[in-house]
Parts: C-alpha cells; sequence; structure tokens
C-alpha cells in the first residue's frame, strides 16, 4: 500500500500543468434545447419545459481535438386545451433521454483559460405519458428521433483542473448553457 501511495503521488506530482489532463467530465444546465424548439404545441396550454441537463466526458486526443459522449435529459409538461369535442384528456408529459458521440476543438488552451467549438450527434429516446380527467394515464411506447448539439462558442476559465463554462450553439444541449468541467 506504501508503494501504491508513493507511485500515485509521484505521478500527482508530475502532472506540472493543463497539458497534463487528458481527460474531462463536466455536468451543465441549457436553455432551450431542440426537443422544446422543434415541439409542434397547437393542442396545448400551461406549458413548462425543464430545459436540458446533460454529462459529457471527452478525452483530449490532441492538444486540438478532443473525443466523447454527451448524455443530455428533459422534460416537457402541458395542460390540453379543452374543446368541446375533446373533454377526456387533461395532462401530457415528456421525458427525453439523449446520447449523442461528440468532438471537440480547442482554439485556445491554456493553463486558466480556454475556447473551443462542439460537434454532437446522435438518438433522443422520449417516453410520453397522457393523464385523463378520470386519473388514469396512457403511456405511449418510446419514439427515436436524431438529435444534435452544435456549440458555436465555448468559453472556459478556472484552475488548470477545475473549471466553470459558458456555451453558445444550438441542439438538445441548448442554445445557451452553463456548467462545471473538471480536468484530469
Amino acid at each position: 500500500m506504501t508503494v501504491a501511495a508513493l507511485m500515485m503521488a509521484a505521478n500527482v506530482s508530475a502532472q506540472t500543468g493543463y497539458d497534463d489532463t487528458k481527460h474531462e467530465v463536466s455536468i451543465r444546465y441549457g436553455l432551450l434545447p431542440s426537443t422544446k424548439i422543434f415541439h409542434n404545441n397547437v393542442d396545448y396550454e400551461n406549458e413548462t419545459y425543464l430545459g436540458s441537463f446533460s454529462a459529457e466526458y471527452f478525452y483530449h486526443a490532441k492538444e486540438w481535438l478532443s473525443i466523447g459522449c454527451v448524455f443530455a435529459y428533459g422534460k416537457w409538461k402541458a395542460d390540453y386545451i379543452k374543446f368541446d369535442y375533446i373533454t377526456e384528456e387533461d395532462k401530457k408529459e415528456t421525458n427525453y433521454y439523449t446520447f449523442m458521440p461528440a468532438v471537440k476543438f480547442d482554439y485556445i488552451r491554456k493553463k486558466n483559460f480556454g475556447m473551443y467549438s462542439k460537434a454532437a450527434l446522435g438518438m433522443s429516446i422520449s417516453s410520453t405519458t397522457d393523464t385523463y380527467t378520470n386519473g388514469s394515464t396512457y403511456k405511449f411506447s418510446a419514439e427515436y428521433k436524431l438529435n444534435f448539439q452544435a456549440t458555436f462558442l465555448g468559453i472556459e476559465a478556472g484552475s488548470p483542473y477545475f473549471r466553470g463554462f459558458a456555451e453558445l450553439g444550438i441542439g438538445e444541449q441548448g442554445i445557451a448553457s452553463i456548467g462545471v468541467r473538471y480536468k484530469f
């Protein structure tokens, strides 16, 4: 155990800067994800959308190129508009689960600051539940749809290993998102 502890300490002290980090994990919250933007909502009122919560992992294959994956979750809820001819349907709720392989391109990669772009393409699985006025529910089978994320500009700042970030783009992680990232 002592030898293992000494080897770990030597490895940690050998990492002298940001260039030594090869892996990163992040969590984020994004506004207006694509599942909200492209959701057709003509028969609903009192709509709420949680936004997009996501986690991602990237491996720095080169100083300027990272490959990884993104997992995102979103939830949409609404009430049916009460028409004279439809009285039984009351509420609708949809959960979105998205998995996308991704690539990230670092423009600036400094010890305490970075700028980058990102592209991801994958699938969203939606699960929908209708609730009726009598209290019964009906669950739809899962629907699969192609989804994406295109981040035009990402800015991160902080220590070499722990950073906050903000991104602008379009896709399932949102038009604008903020989060934290750990690099190791």
